[in-house]
């Protein structure tokens, strides 16, 4: 896909995620162009695109609709990215990490425990958050030596809560979201701890309940879309 095609995919899949398009909402590519303001290839690419990452319906000959992402889809990705990251995480645990990832691993831990020390969150917090979070699983999945794990992720990445690439926040109760992620960074203390231990089938235990716990926060896609809803990516 060209430069264009892959700057209009990543805007649509976004106003998707993001709720500017509801779900069941027509998208056809001649107004999508014109709202764009841009030419119709690109967007005919990134609406079949956006099909095959199961994010659009067909409907019609030429026409798409926003695919409704119900709680069950969102809970078997979910599934599915805590199978394929807690196999990483037991198969690095296993190598033996090297000096370059125990490194990065131990600055994410510091550079969060730094956002959370405060005892609250901001949004500028949780987009620092997403950054630390996405170069914490990243360097797992790179020390696992497996290349087929990051492929089948990719794979698996297109919706919310089923990626690291991008996070859900609900910006009208950050609160609850400073809890949420404060969780999420001890549970990363407790992956590293079996990691440098070599404790493969922790590292893999903890790595999958670290992905289920996400499934408390799927309401909120599988209702009405909230205004405090913010998708970080």
């Amino acid at each position: 896909m060209s430069g264009s095609g892959q700057r209009v995919l990543n805007l649509l899949r976004r106003m998707i995620l993001d709720g500017q398009f509801a779900p069941g909402e027509r998208i056809a590519e001649v107004p999508t162009a014109e709202l764009l303001e841009v030419s119709r290839m690109p967007v005919r690419m990134a609406l079949r695109a956006l099909e095959q990452e199961g994010l659009l319906v067909r409907q019609g000959a030429r026409g798409f609709a926003v695919k409704q992402v119900t709680a069950e889809t969102l809970g078997n990705a979910v599934e599915v990215r805590g199978a394929l990251e807690g196999l990483a995480a037991r198969q690095a645990a296993e190598r033996g990490l090297d000096k370059a990832a125990r490194a990065v691993l131990l600055e994410c831990l510091e550079q969060a425990d730094l956002l959370f020390e405060k005892g609250f969150v901001t949004e500028e917090d949780l987009a620092a958050y997403h950054d630390i979070n996405k170069r914490f699983h990243q360097t797992i999945i790179e020390a696992s030596g497996n290349a087929a794990v990051a492929e089948a992720l990719s794979r698996n990445e297109h919706l919310p809560f089923a990626s690291v690439s991008s996070i859900a926040v609900d910006r009208g109760n950050l609160a609850q979201e400073f809890r949420r992620f404060n969780f999420a960074n001890m549970q990363h203390h407790t992956i590293v701890d079996a990691l440098l231990a070599g404790q493969g089938a922790r590292a893999e235990a903890i790595m999958r309940e670290h992905a289920q716990v996400t499934i408390r926060y799927m309401k909120i896609f599988s209702g009405p879309r909230q205004e405090g809803l913010k998708i970080i990516q």
